[in-house]
């Protein structure tokens, strides 16, 4: 089953980083397209899921140099702190 799923990319500095990530995903078997936005520092990637999983995604990332997060990896906490003048 084909999905689409986001990436943020974490280490990247030029289009030639952007690149990089772009063909060590690509050449995964199971992915069809893999987008690097060096500006967002965001990667679209639309693969097969019965055929790769998302922690080799993410390894492929990080063998070319790069940290993948997921949005669950990006969750947002608030802490309120009182007391401050």
């Amino acid at each position: 089953m084909e999905i689409e799923k986001s990436f943020k990319i974490e280490g990247m500095t030029c289009a030639a980083c952007a690149k990089a990530v772009e063909r060590a995903v690509s050449k995964l078997e199971g992915v069809f397209e893999a987008r690097v936005n060096l500006a967002t520092e965001k990667m679209i990637v639309k693969y097969d899921k019965d055929k790769i999983a998302e922690n080799n995604i993410i390894e492929a990332v990080k063998k070319s140099g790069y940290r993948a997060l997921t949005d669950e990896d990006l969750k947002e906490v608030i802490i309120p702190i009182q007391g401050m003048t």
